[in-house]
């Protein structure tokens, strides 16, 4: 145990150190933000479930059948969360961690260093799932009147809970790690998990949902809700879990304390077999891991020749940087998912906005098509922005601990950004295209309303697009084993706060011009002074704040980047108060 310990120091160091920092000022407002943030969210969580649960209160019969059916979709949501999680982090603990040759040279068992990585697993993969499920264990609390022996429950069966999950995870790894590299394995669990995820949102989307709110669906509804009355299946550690609160909540104290010793037996059981396993096999997998990793999509090549033909106006230099942005990403299997990812919610999408019961409205069905067309520019640039935080924020910091080659090649920074900005431009640009004119056929609406959705988000694209290349060059991350996990940074939260700023901002202005011209084309009216000069004026604004969008950031980013020295492939940023 003491070994264990002793691995186990550095991390927790790292904890106490935190804050020590020359840059203390900056840590202690980044911190401040998150926190801000993310109490925000824990809070939000939690008025929404009590709010639900007092609705269900209300409701006589059925009421309580919801509330528990509730609560047990919500953990078998956060089995399956903490599952892929910690898939993923055993995955990077256990055999992709640049450290691992280190620990494995010292002096210590296997087993011990199998331990000790897998409790770091474990609590990386849980600490968010253990966090703000709180919220939802709180709310079911005081709607129900729980007494302290509820709040023991949860205390007592959420740690095997966690537990059991990683288990599972460490052993589906070792077993996947005996047959494939680890660094194809990471390529295949997330591709199977966005496929799982996708396939899960096409089935409930497919069933039609809001049918159950028309009078006529009212026969099937209370079919659907007499089913939620089966059980879930006894052997999955979730309903151990929900069975041991449902039980506190309902007063029955041994049946609680029953179903919470199952999932501590086998806790502790998973740990020990976990334990055994890896004395068999980690070490294989380990050795496995350390060959050269290949590519998921490796049958797809892609010649220069191509990109050479549409990029001859180019410099020799600036051609070769191009060329070089364009196959990097296609040779990034990560990069494939998120597209399939993305190629997936945008048929979801689309297809939302084909059912949409517009006929049954009690508004004008004129005016509600054009007012759900002006939103869905909102909409549309929010799903472009959430897109671009994934893609365009992230492209400066996948160049790495090379990124001294790019500040010692003859291409200036300027040109270098510029060129990321193009890369991501013309893709992004048909997508949010596509997006607006597909909803805006499906919703029939006006030429005028058309024209407007198209030229805004025309102009929308580029600057989402310009604040991601410069904020992702202001807060680089170049030394990161996975440079896409920047977007979950400070950066990240500044460029996705901005981004939702750019886009109201622009609605906003143009809500009350787009109404007046609308509204005076239903009435058979015109425009009176005062009108045209809200619209001239509104526009004019909105022009330059397209223009500031784009160019601010770029020029802070290529300031920023211009001033942070290369050596030896580490990024040393000047001090400013020397």
């Amino acid at each position: 145990m003491r070994e264990i310990l002793i691995l186990l120091r550095p991390r927790f160091l790292s904890f106490k150190n935190r804050g020590v920092s020359k840059n203390l000022k900056g840590r202690k407002l980044r911190f401040f933000v998150l926190s801000t943030i993310g109490f925000a969210f824990w809070a939000g969580t939690f008025a929404i479930f009590y709010r639900v649960l007092t609705y269900f209160q209300r409701i006589e019969g059925f009421g309580d059948i919801l509330a528990y059916k509730l609560l047990s979709m919500a953990l078998i949501t956060f089995f399956s969360l903490l599952i892929f999680s910690g898939i993923l982090t055993a995955l990077a603990k256990l055999y992709l961690s640049k450290d691992l040759s280190l620990i494995h040279s010292m002096p210590i068992s296997r087993g011990k260093i199998f331990l000790s990585r897998w409790i770091e697993s474990t609590m990386d993969s849980s600490w968010m799932v253990f966090i703000y499920s709180l919220p939802i264990f709180l709310s079911y609390g005081i709607v129900y009147k729980a007494g302290v022996s509820y709040y023991a429950t949860v205390a007592v069966n959420i740690l095997p809970f966690c537990l059991i999950a990683s288990s599972l995870s460490a052993l589906i790894v070792m077993m996947a790690a005996v047959v494939l590299p680890a660094g194809r394995i990471r390529s295949v669990f997330v591709f199977m998990g966005l496929l799982m995820f996708l396939l899960l949102i096409l089935s409930f989307r497919l069933t039609r949902p809001e049918k159950f709110v028309r009078p006529e669906a009212f026969a099937s509804l209370m079919l659907y809700l007499k089913s939620l009355e089966s059980p879930d299946s006894p052997l999955l550690p979730s309903t151990w879990f929900f069975d041991s609160l449902k039980a506190s909540l309902s007063g029955s104290t041994k049946s609680a304390f029953f179903h919470s010793a199952l999932s501590w037996s086998f806790a502790i059981t998973m740990i020990f077999v976990m334990n055994w396993v890896s004395g068999a096999i980690y070490f294989r997998g380990l050795s496995k891991a350390q060959t050269a990793s290949s590519r998921f999509f490796s049958s797809l090549s892609f010649r220069s020749s191509g990109y050479s033909f549409f990029l001859k106006f180019l410099s020799g230099p600036t051609r070769a940087f191009a060329v070089k942005e364009i196959k990097t990403f296609f040779r990034d299997q990560t990069q494939w998912s998120q597209i399939f990812l993305v190629a997936a919610l945008i048929v979801i999408y689309l297809y939302n906005f084909s059912v949409l019961p517009l006929d049954k409205s009690a508004i004008k069905m004129e005016y509600l098509q054009n007012l759900i067309s002006f939103l869905n520019m909102g909409l549309a640039a929010f799903v472009l922005s959430a897109v671009s935080a994934r893609f365009v924020f992230p492209a400066v910091s996948l160049e790495g601990d090379a990124f001294w080659i790019v500040k010692s090649s003859p291409v200036s920074i300027r040109t270098f950004l510029w060129i990321k900005f193009f890369v991501y431009f013309f893709p992004l640009l048909i997508l949010s295209e596509i997006l607006i004119i597909a909803t805006n056929i499906l919703l029939d609406v006006t030429p005028f309303i058309m024209i407007i959705s198209i030229l805004t988000i025309f102009f929308m694209v580029p600057g989402i697009i310009a604040m991601g290349i410069g904020l992702g060059a202001i807060y680089p991350d170049f030394h990161s084993e996975n440079p896409v996990q920047s977007v979950t940074s400070f950066g990240g939260l500044i460029y996705m706060t901005l981004c939702i700023g750019f886009i109201g901002l622009v609605i906003v202005l143009e809500a009350g011009p787009v109404y007046n011209i609308f509204m005076t084309g239903i009435r058979g009216r015109s425009l009176n002074t005062f009108q045209w000069i809200w619209l001239i004026g509104s526009f004019a604004i909105v022009l330059v704040i397209f223009v500031a969008a784009i160019l601010i950031p770029m020029r802070l980013g290529e300031k920023k980047i211009s001033q942070d020295e290369i050596y030896s492939g580490r990024t040393l940023t000047h001090a400013r108060n020397n």
